[in-house]
């Protein structure tokens, strides 16, 4: 494994661990107040809907971004709640019917290729994983992020603190001793790996 890699993971596994501890009193203390009688007051409504959001990015991000032991798998269902709190209610759908138990290191680079293929879809879209590792985002209007893809497929170009996973993406398929395609035609992108 690519020895930044591994530090880059390390370095958010660390980040991940030390948030969410914090993030989880909050919502502890949020379910006391609401038990004494705040509950269904809009200030509370917003706190705690914070609080469910941060806590959903954080575990995303810890998978995303974070170290993966080899022969660590994530549950099917921990992988459905981890994207529904980190999608919400939002513009963008994924639509990953029935995931079963992932190897945790396959499930990284499917979550880098979500959160690149949510850049895409800033205007709101669909992203449907399919068996085989193939994630689709299709949409009306994609924003057209052409230098952040040349980063993933090795080619020329400089990525934002807000794009990284375009350069992390390639780096964890390639520790999976594979190679990441990336398809993109009018109005849809295909990664495979």
């Amino acid at each position: 494994m690519d020895d930044d890699f591994d530090l880059a993971a390390k370095l958010a596994s660390r980040i991940c661990h030390d948030l969410i501890s914090p993030v989880g009193a909050i919502g502890n203390g949020m379910e006391l107040l609401a038990m004494t009688g705040l509950k269904g007051s809009p200030e509370l409504a917003l706190v705690e809907e914070s609080v469910a959001g941060a806590q959903g990015r954080i575990r995303f991000f810890r998978v995303a971004f974070g170290r993966a032991e080899p022969g660590q798998a994530v549950s099917g269902s921990e992988i459905g709640d981890t994207l529904a709190g980190y999608i919400g209610g939002g513009r963008v759908a994924v639509d990953w019917p029935e995931p079963g138990a992932v190897p945790r290191d396959e499930l990284r680079a499917l979550f880098l290729a979500i959160n690149c293929l949510e850049v895409e879809l800033a205007y709101g879209g669909v992203i449907t994983v399919q068996p085989g590792w193939e994630i689709v985002a299709q949409a009306e209007r994609m924003r057209g992020e052409e230098e952040a893809w040349s980063v993933a497929q090795g080619g020329p170009g400089e990525v934002s603190p807000a794009k990284v996973q375009f350069a992390l993406l390639p780096k964890a398929v390639a520790a999976l001793g594979r190679e990441l395609e990336v398809v993109r035609g009018d109005g849809e992108i295909l990664v495979r790996f």
